[in-house]
C-alpha cells in the first residue's frame, strides 16, 4: 500500500468496521500506535493502519477475545524479541477455533440430516408425522447416537 493518509471515514469503508468502532478499538489499544492527527485535529490512517485493522477484523471474526487482540498488538508493536508469545497466543486461538470448527460441523450433519429427513417426508406427502407431539423421529440424534455406541464399543475416541 502507498503512504496515503486516509480519513476515519475512508478507513471505515475499506475495513467495513464503523467510526465508533475505528475510536474504540484506538481507545482500547488494539492498534499499534497511536493514530496521526491532521493539523486540525483529525484522525489520519496510514496503509499500514488499514491493513493492521483488516488483520484484527479476522481475529475478531474468528471469535479472537479483544484481550487476546490487544496482547498481540503489545508483542508487535514491542518489536522483536517476543515472537515465541506471539505464537503461543496465537496457537492458543487456533486451537480454540479448531474445537468449534469441529462443534461446527458436527452441528452442520444435524441439521443436513434433519433437512434430508423434511425433504423426503415432504417429497413423500408424509411431513404431517414430523414432531406431532409423540417422540419425535429424528435420524440425525439417531446417527449421532448410533457413532458414539459404536464409538465407545469400539475403544475409539469421537
Amino acid at each position: 500500500m502507498s503512504d496515503e493518509s486516509l480519513t476515519i471515514g475512508e478507513v471505515s469503508e475499506r475495513t467495513g468496521l464503523g467510526i465508533h468502532t475505528l475510536r474504540y478499538y484506538e481507545k482500547e489499544g488494539l492498534l499499534l500506535g497511536s493514530v496521526a492527527r491532521s493539523s486540525g485535529g483529525r484522525r489520519r490512517y496510514s496503509a499500514f493502519d488499514v491493513e493492521w485493522l483488516q488483520l484484527c477484523n479476522r481475529f475478531r471474526a474468528c471469535g479472537m477475545p479483544l484481550n487476546d487482540i490487544r496482547r498481540y498488538a503489545e508483542l508487535v508493536a514491542a518489536g522483536p524479541g517476543n515472537e515465541q508469545q506471539r505464537l503461543e497466543l496465537l496457537r492458543t486461538h487456533e486451537i480454540r477455533v479448531r474445537a468449534e470448527l469441529a462443534q461446527m460441523t458436527e452441528n452442520l450433519a444435524v441439521i443436513e440430516a434433519k433437512a434430508r429427513l423434511y425433504a423426503e417426508h415432504v417429497e413423500s406427502g408424509t411431513a404431517g408425522t414430523l414432531w406431532t407431539g409423540r417422540t419425535p423421529t429424528c435420524l440425525a440424534l439417531e446417527a449421532m447416537a448410533n457413532r458414539d455406541s459404536q464409538a465407545v464399543s469400539s475403544g475409539s475416541p469421537r
